[in-house]
């Protein structure tokens, strides 16, 4: 067995049987001062808090994490690519919110217009970057700096 493993069972025993110790002790103090039920309980109910905080700083205190910083690049959309292809800039916008993950009728509340519009816009965007789905189009534009 581990020796953290042996501390850790060890100082868990000794906690339970002081937990035994004190309950018994104000048993006694109960027969004898008649204190009301609600201190015991309450008594009981702050000791497991109390042992409960203690036991999760052990645990997260076990589990070191390490944050690693990666310098972000600054990517420049590439709009000499957006006017080759010929992509208009409400077909720009609807691939943005493509994007995102919005849905068709989401993209057509989003900028005020009928879904067969979007719908012809998709459409456009497919054929001019020459895919055949959304997920291909979004891919496919990040690919070409047109996204970013």
């Amino acid at each position: 067995m581990d020796k953290k493993f042996r501390k850790t069972i060890w100082i868990y025993g000794l906690s339970l049987a002081a937990l035994i110790t004190v309950i018994k002790f104000f048993e006694y103090s109960y027969l004898v001062k008649n204190l009301s039920l609600e201190f015991y309980i309450g008594f009981i109910a702050i000791f497991f808090t109390a042992f409960g905080i203690w036991v999760g700083f052990k645990i997260i205190g076990e589990k070191k994490t390490k944050v690693i910083q990666v310098p972000v690049q600054q990517l420049e959309i590439d709009r000499v690519a957006i006017k080759e292809l010929g992509i208009s800039n409400r077909e720009y916008e609807v691939l943005g919110l493509m994007a995102q993950g919005l849905s068709n009728q989401e993209i057509a509340d989003k900028l005020f217009v009928s879904l067969p519009t979007i719908k012809t816009h998709t459409s456009n965007l497919f054929s001019k970057l020459d895919v055949k789905r959304r997920t291909q189009a979004v891919q496919k534009a990040k690919d070409l700096r047109i996204l970013v």
